[in-house]
């Protein structure tokens, strides 16, 4: 039977009857199977579907396919943009907006649990020197360098971003003010430990570091102010 074709029930002929009979003498599954076993297309019994309709049928399935394919690589190429977004374009760190961003979400998760976070704020002490006397490469492997040491020595839920030029800052979940304090020694520590290795040289490098805690009661801006204070007076207090 075609679509549309409304022929009564009454014009079935005998024979064809007599075979439908025959069928279900049969053990009644015959008649069953037949419909069964009948294919279809988007719901559409097979015999039904004129070979127009068909080829119609099958060329819309396969430009929904595509376009379901097209979906999906869109939204990866999407995810991968928002990703390059948020990254600084020198080291494998936030930017600074992405870390601001970061920052607002931990001080509302403080403010919702009531728990306190840290910020670590540090630069390279006297990096124009590096800059100046090794060559602007030299300052980019020494943001490498500091980058690598800080990101192998804290855990996964830490944030790392670069706030601009050689300042850096980290963001310690659930982490009071003396932890914070102790992970920025920490973190000094280890960087007067280990020299930079450039082209044939050791470069010694040396960090000056602010540290302060953070519930949510805090401002992005208040607490990375504070921080950024923090360091400052550790640095003059090397000088």
């Amino acid at each position: 039977m075609k679509i549309g074709d409304t022929r009564p029930v009454s014009t079935t002929s005998s024979s064809t009857q007599r075979e439908r009979g025959r069928a279900g003498e049969a053990g009644g599954v015959g008649a069953g199977r037949l419909v069964s076993d009948s294919a279809s297309i988007m719901g559409i019994p097979e015999a039904e579907i004129t070979p127009a309709v068909r080829d119609a049928l099958m060329a819309l399935m396969g430009e929904v396919d595509r376009l379901r394919r097209d979906m999906t690589a869109m939204q990866d190429r999407l995810r991968e943009a928002e990703q390059l977004a948020d990254r600084d374009p020198l080291i494998p760190a936030l930017n600074r907006r992405a870390f601001v961003r970061e920052l607002s979400r931990v001080i509302a998760f403080g403010r919702r649990y009531g728990e306190p976070a840290g910020l670590v704020y540090f630069d390279i002490d006297n990096f124009k020197q590096v800059n100046d006397r090794h060559g602007h490469a030299a300052g980019d492997a020494a943001l490498h360098h500091l980058t690598k040491l800080v990101l192998d020595n804290i855990r996964e839920t830490d944030i790392v971003g670069r706030l601009g030029g050689d300042e850096i800052g980290v963001i310690l979940a659930r982490a009071d003010e003396a932890t914070a304090k102790a992970k920025a020694a920490a973190l000094a520590k280890l960087v007067a430990e280990r020299p930079l290795k450039f082209e044939d040289k050791e470069l010694p490098l040396s960090i000056s570091v602010g540290a302060v805690a953070f519930t949510g009661e805090d401002e992005a801006a208040d607490a990375l102010a504070r921080a950024d204070k923090a360091m400052y007076e550790a640095k003059r207090g090397e000088e």
